[in-house]
């Protein structure tokens, strides 16, 4: 069904490449008007030209989610261009893995920054618009990183269990002037960090195939997946999901392993 999303202008971070650039193809396909948002300046303008000549209307600012005064200004540019944000794509992230007290200062600070903090730059420019404008969506894409523990990842999971927290407390606190705020929590994915995760073993072959046997379905999931679930939640199928999160993972993360 065509046209979902018609009536929605969304920001997406983090979509030039990966899951953010499945969100804004199959967002596009739904009839909503885009605002991107990446730090590769040259991906993104070709993604963004890539949207348009397929009929999309769509912007984009090559700015870091880390830059607040940044992330003001392209809100601000994406209401004069599509008109005022009613939904938010929270995408962009860094993985940040190591062993907790082999952690510099500067991982722990990057991986907030971006993680977290970043986030809550994006929260924070649109919801005035929305709360004035009577409503929107708001979709952080978090991880199963948020409830689940994998050794040596510090500190990316501290960073995502705060993305829940952040997700469940703007949820509760603008449900009455008609402000969704849910979270994605995606497994692994075939994206190039999935890729280059597999390339820092010794036997890439060998670590990516010990990845999908871990999953009950034998593979791990396509960007195009958890693209098809974004486009649900942010849509107006699900009104009253609100504060909450919505895992897509093949079942790994409540498989029994031993």
């Amino acid at each position: 069904m065509a046209g979902r999303l018609s009536d929605k202008r969304i920001m997406i971070t983090g979509a030039a490449q990966g899951i953010g650039l499945a969100i804004a193809q199959a967002s596009a396909r739904e009839g909503a008007s885009l605002y991107l948002i990446d730090t590769d300046q040259l991906l993104l303008q070709q993604v963004a030209a890539d949207l348009q000549t397929s009929g999309a209307t769509v912007q984009s600012s090559a700015v870091s989610i880390t830059d607040e005064p940044a992330i003001m200004a392209a809100v601000v540019r994406a209401k004069s261009v599509i008109g005022p944000l009613n939904a938010l794509i929270n995408n962009a992230g860094i993985n940040v893995f190591n062993e907790p007290l082999l952690t510099t200062d500067e991982e722990w600070q990057r991986c907030f920054d971006v993680n977290l903090k970043g986030a809550w730059n994006c929260c924070k420019a649109v919801l005035p618009d929305m709360i004035a404008n009577g409503g929107g969506a708001i979709l952080n894409i978090a991880s199963t990183h948020a409830f689940t523990i994998i050794p040596h990842t510090f500190p990316y999971p501290l960073a995502k269990h705060a993305l829940l927290g952040m997700t469940k407390s703007l949820g509760l606190e603008y449900a009455a002037r008609g402000i969704r705020v849910n979270a994605l929590a995606p497994g692994y994915v075939s994206t190039q960090k999935v890729i280059d995760y597999w390339n820092s073993f010794p036997d890439p072959d060998a670590a990516k195939a010990e990845t999908m046997a871990l999953h009950p379905g034998g593979r791990i999931a396509s960007p195009e997946e958890i693209a098809l679930a974004a486009v649900f939640m942010i849509s107006d199928e699900c009104p009253f999901m609100n504060a909450t999160c919505l895992t897509i993972d093949g079942g790994l993360s409540v498989r029994q392993h031993g």
